[in-house]
């Protein structure tokens, strides 16, 4: 039964002034299910869970002063992370038009942005103004009670989706829910005497030898990733879309590397011996000096830094390093065994957790170190047994070998567009699994965080054994214009019910040809290609040629791996981003019987030839020597086949010298149109089929900027030789 709006206000103000006062997190909301009103009063207390949480976190600090001194030089210092969280609720409300007016405009953009350090030595000496602790502590409060406030009044409506005004509501919670973990990561590289031990973050009191290692084999599989739109769970954007693997069989190690199995590397020299670690990794190390783990001390002994106190190493923990680190270990671990040891890829971790049976999180206490629902801190690693191994979800996050990518038919929200794309460069890798604290989406198996290589986190590692390498995923886009507007000319998007071009022509080439053969075609000025493979449908063999190495080297692509992925510009330096797959637009088939090169049409090699159709599309009026390329090109065509050309004829000298024009200028004192001329230099080896004809096309620029154009369109017959 739905309540009345009063009376879940009533319900609601219950919670105004709470302030949990138990350390676990509430789980995180199904978006589609359950009465709207329930649904109302359940992320209200998901809101004030995370965000008093937060807010007591930094009741770890001793003082106002552990707020302003930086734990790291290359972050900034707590008091921005203690504010970020709040503005950025704010900030996403007011630009999702659920709130009219600003709290603290000075707070809400000195908050807004933090810092993603581009190396181990960017350090950053930019001086702030901050505010004080207590008026943080008021605009927290006050931003409390603004969000409450929304949530007893928004209009609610399930499902809760990208489009619903709860979508950004339910973003700030998760964000809040990332720094919640990310900050425990700065208090805990914070100076010991800045930070206080608290009893509701109680470390786990067990510890001893850590357990041999071995490795166990995961079964060979099928791996199907990626949210669909309507998922009952809340995601960031590059959990949608789709990706499929297949999976050779490989060996996974039982447990996570503990501290006691990394010592054997460190006493071993691993840190002083070059050959075990990447360029990347060199360079870290070199610039760090680092010796041993980062959390590791030595006190006439190994100690342990947690966060808010040290204690006698704990050997059968997980080790907790960077990706550079574990990779040497790797590495290291490699010659010792004489196998191919490395971490797993993002497609390996997902079919261990198939094998060993892992689950989403349920509203049970985790069988897992994970969520808050056991310890502040890292515990054994024989502690929560997954099938036959231990720790494939939580007590620490786990590298992988996959630097982030997009999942086919990725977007970004444009709440937040910049939550995932600045990290596809290659230099971020996946984390999988969670540590003790990861709550919410983060504890979720779709969950895709990551950071780059020298970043620490709780994160540790755990190996496998396994024939192949690890291979990284194209995470590229596409950023410039001329391409991506190509790109989306070609695969994208039918614009004020224009037909696609180059699959308009494709079209007619093939119904002109009927009955002849189709054995070989030429797409001359292919550009990204969509025509090639359109023609491809029918031909055996297609090959396609243009002048730019871009534009072949994106249809190379496409026909490679099946998609391409592209930045479209919206507005400025706005973009959206794109990608489009040969399996969408039904040509996956067509990959194989097509080739592209790169080449000039006006001299083309000679190997070009014995074609029963020659496409030049838009082509013509942007040769240097159009006149050349007509008397060429009858010598490639077979007797009886096809020349197609299309062209807008915008003779530009620019492009052509006005002395190679084939028309649009007085000949004797008449009109001499391209029409004209082209009838001119081909009338001695071929005959014109049929009337010329208008095909339209339109090329986006930006949301708000589109050409319309008309290319004439006329077809020639080879005559006999």
């Amino acid at each position: 039964m739905t309540l009345p709006i009063q009376t879940a206000q009533k319900t609601l103000a219950n919670i105004h002034s709470s302030v949990s006062s138990e350390r676990a997190l509430r789980r995180m909301p199904k978006l589609n299910a359950s009465a709207a009103e329930d649904k109302r009063t359940e992320i209200a207390r998901y809101f004030t869970n995370t965000f008093d949480t937060y807010t007591q976190l930094f009741d770890c600090l001793v003082d106002d002063a552990g707020f302003y001194q930086k734990p790291i030089s290359l972050r900034h210092p707590l008091i921005f992370y203690f504010g970020h969280t709040a503005t950025f609720f704010i900030n996403k409300l007011l630009l999702a038009n659920l709130i009219n007016d600003r709290i603290d405009p000075h707070m809400e953009s000195v908050f807004a942005v933090g810092v993603d350090e581009m190396s181990w030595d960017d350090l950053s000496e930019e001086s702030y103004q901050w505010p004080t602790v207590n008026e943080v502590k008021n605009y927290r409060a006050a931003v409390r009670a603004r969000v409450v406030q929304l949530i007893e009044s928004l209009p609610l409506s399930l499902p809760i989706n990208w489009q619903s005004p709860w979508w950004p509501i339910v973003m700030g919670i998760e964000h809040e829910r990332i720094h919640l973990e990310t900050s425990t990561v700065l208090i805990r590289q914070h100076e010991l005497s800045k930070v206080q031990k608290l009893p509701q973050w109680p470390i786990c009191p067990d510890t001893g030898l850590a357990p041999a290692n071995k490795l166990i084999t995961v079964a060979a599989g099928t791996v199907k990733l990626g949210k669909d739109v309507d998922d009952a769970y809340y995601g960031w954007d590059n959990e949608y879309g789709h990706h499929q693997a297949e999976i050779a069989e490989f060996k996974a190690s039982q447990y996570l590397v503990s501290n006691q199995e990394f010592l054997e590397f460190v006493e071993d020299g691993g840190y002083e011996k070059p050959q075990f670690w990447s360029e990347e990794g060199n360079a870290w190390r070199q610039f760090t000096q680092a010796k041993h783990p980062t959390f590791w001390r030595w006190h006439n002994g190994w100690r342990l830094r947690l966060m808010t106190e040290e204690i006698d190493m704990a050997w059968d923990w997980p080790a907790e390093v960077n990706y550079l680190e574990a990779k040497a270990f790797c590495e290291w671990k490699a010659q010792q065994t004489g196998l191919n040891i490395r971490m797993p890829t993002e497609d390996e971790w997902y079919q261990l957790c198939a094998e060993a049976g892992v689950e989403e999180l349920n509203n049970k206490a985790a069988n897992a170190n994970l969520h808050l629902d056991h310890y502040a801190s890292s515990c054994p690693v024989n502690r929560f047994q997954h099938g036959q191994w231990f720790d494939v979800v939580g007590n620490v996050w786990q590298w992988t070998e996959t630097p982030i990518y997009p999942f086919d038919n990725f977007n970004v929200h444009p709440l937040y567009d910049d939550f995932t794309t600045p990290t596809f460069d290659g230099k971020h890798n996946i984390i999988k699994g969670g540590s003790w604290i990861s709550a919410g989406n983060e504890a979720r198996l779709s969950a895709r965080y990551a950071f780059r290589r020298h970043f620490f986190q709780h994160a540790g590692f755990r190996y496998v054994a396994a024939d192949g390498e690890a291979t990284a995923p194209h995470a590229y886009y596409e950023s410039d214009q001329l391409l991506s507007e190509y790109a989306e000319f070609h695969f994208g998007d039918t614009w004020y019910g224009v037909e696609n071009f180059p699959k308009a022509l494709a079209d007619i080439a093939l119904n002109a040809l009927k009955d002849k053969p189709k054995v070989k075609a030429l797409d001359l000025g292919c550009a990204c290609g969509r025509a090639s493979f359109e023609l491809a449908r029918e031909f055996e063999q297609v090959e396609g040629i243009d002048f730019s190495a871009n534009f072949t080297r994106l249809a190379t692509q496409m026909a490679q791996q099946g998609k391409v992925r592209y930045a479209r510009t919206e507005e400025g330096d706005l973009v959206s981003y794109h990608t489009r797959t040969l399996e969408n637009l039904g040509l996956a088939d067509t990959a194989s019987r097509v080739a592209f090169y790169q080449g000039d049409a006006c001299n083309l090699k000679p190997q070009y030839s014995g074609y029963d159709l020659v496409l030049a599309a838009n082509l013509i009026d942007r040769l240097y020597q159009p006149r050349r390329f007509l008397q060429d090109i009858a010598e490639r065509i077979n007797d009886g086949g096809l020349l197609i050309i299309a062209s807008p004829y915008t003779w530009l000298e620019a492009h052509t010298p006005k002395e190679e024009w084939i028309g649009g200028f007085k000949k004797d004192g008449e009109n001499y149109s391209t029409l004209d001329g082209l009838k001119d230099h081909l009338a001695s080896h071929f005959t014109l089929v049929g009337d010329a004809q208008k095909v339209p096309f339109v090329i986006r620029e930006t949301q708000h900027k589109f050409q319309h154009t008309l290319s004439e369109l006329t077809i020639w017959q080879r005559l006999p030789r």
